[in-house]
């Protein structure tokens, strides 16, 4: 059996060479990385950078480690170059050689300060934190390997995170708040300002509030980053929008808002004269209904008839106000007086019409049952008893009654209902006489 120390078994120059050749890949491949990570603009920012919040105290600990690694680094070379150089010594390498390559290669060759590791919150060789009170740190070359890579990927992580927010946020809002700067000058032209209009005050609010995002967002951007949920790769995630999103939507109805002021200054002159076009139409409605009274309480007795109100006067008085700011251009505050008039001004017109008709109402119940007699006393001529002196009498009754003024409605109606009930009886006894009872006639009505 060949001999063995701390190391393990004594290495062949077989196990040697194919050591050295993945040792010189691996290190190959991180010296790449480190210098990759050493010319990452996002590493150039955050140096740059007058840091804040989390991403201040992050970046501390990523510069520290960052410096660590290349302390591991170093001192993973100088290794490496010693095994090189030992075994470079002679072709068929001895077995003193061997012996300290495998020491080398297989053992815990690499040591590190206390201090250095413990700037950066590394682990000891044995799996503790290196504290201020530890001299140096022993590392077998492969666990090295993981510690670096295990180093490169927390810093390239916070690195990465850095540069995405930075290069998605500040962009976006530098054109959200031109947008913006737009919109208030669009604003400032039709009135709408602070103060004055409750669009001028969200302008004034989202302005403060993106100068205030994008200070937040270059000096912490860290606070503005989501980490993609089960995701390990550095850099999984993506920049926190939220309240960036919330402004833009903002801004957005603050843009409808002007649109619409806009469109009222385009044809506020057609929506006024509209408005005093359903105004005169409701007075006008509003006094026929008042003669329609004075009519009413004349020819007809023992009804109760509704009081037609006033004309809208102020309604009148807002449209004066309406075509005053239209004269001054205060096309703000016209907007939502336009929109409330509009409403007002067809609920008006429907009131003016519903009194007509409640006024009214009367006349044509008296008109009904004058062409309900006139349609009875035409079907009892057809049947040949427009003679009948019950007939006569009962039709000359309610005829006086309602070509009468005034004209008792109630005293009417039951003498049409009691002519109609004779003429019902009368042709209902009459032998001959088609659609005995209720006929076609009747069951049509009087008004048929």
């Amino acid at each position: 059996m060949a001999d063995t120390d701390p190391a393990g078994p004594v290495m062949d120059r077989d196990e040697v060479d194919r050591a050295l050749a993945r040792l010189g890949a691996e290190h190959e491949a991180i010296e790449t990385s480190l210098l990759a990570l050493q010319d990452h603009a996002g590493r150039r920012l955050l140096e740059g950078a007058g840091l804040t919040g989390v991403t201040a105290e992050r970046w501390t600990s990523t510069e520290a480690a960052i410096t660590l690694l290349w302390t591991y680094f170093d001192a993973y070379t100088d290794v490496l170059r010693t095994a090189r150089e030992i075994r470079a010594r002679r072709r068929w390498s001895s077995r003193e050689d061997l012996a300290e390559l495998t020491e080398l290669l297989r053992g815990e060759p690499v040591t590190v300060a206390g201090s250095a590791a413990a700037t950066a919150n590394a682990p000891t060789s044995h799996g503790g934190q290196a504290g201020p009170g530890v001299l140096s740190e022993r590392w077998s070359l492969s666990a090295l390997v993981d510690r670096m890579n295990e180093l490169y990927a927390s810093s390239l992580d916070m690195v990465v995170a850095a540069d995405a927010v930075w290069s998605a946020l500040p962009a976006r809002i530098d054109l959200l708040s031109a947008e913006l700067r737009r919109t208030s000058r669009l604003a400032h032209s039709v009135g709408v300002r602070p103060g004055e209009h409750p669009a001028g005050d969200d302008l004034e609010r989202i302005t403060r509030t993106l100068k205030k995002l994008r200070e937040q967002v270059v000096s912490d951007p860290l606070a503005f980053w989501r980490p993609a949920e089960g995701s390990s790769a550095p850099g999984g995630g993506k920049p926190d929008t939220t309240v960036y999103d919330r402004e833009a939507r903002a801004l957005e109805d603050v843009r409808r808002e002007i649109d619409a002021v806009l469109a009222v200054r385009q044809d506020a002159e057609k929506r006024i004269v509209r408005l005093r076009d359903v105004l005169s139409r409701a007075d006008r409605t509003l006094a026929e209904a008042r003669t329609a009274r004075g009519e009413v309480l004349a020819k007809i007795a023992a009804t109760e008839v509704p009081v037609v109100s006033g004309p809208p006067t102020a309604l009148q008085e807002q449209l004066s106000t309406a075509a005053e700011y239209r004269r001054h251009a205060q096309w703000h505050r016209l907007s939502p007086l336009l929109e409330s008039l509009e409403q007002k001004a067809e609920d008006e017109l429907l009131r003016a019409r519903e009194s007509l008709t409640a006024v009214t109402a009367p006349l044509a119940v008296r008109a009904e049952l004058r062409g309900r007699l006139d349609a009875y006393r035409a079907k009892v001529t057809r049947h040949g008893l427009a003679e009948d002196p019950l007939l006569v009498e009962r039709y000359e009754k309610a005829r006086r009654m309602l070509w009468s003024a005034p004209c008792d409605l109630r005293a009417a109606e039951q003498a049409v209902l009691r002519y109609q009930q004779a003429v019902a009886e009368l042709l209902g006894a009459a032998p001959g006489v088609p659609g005995q009872g209720t006929g076609p006639d009747e069951r049509r009505g009087p008004g048929a």
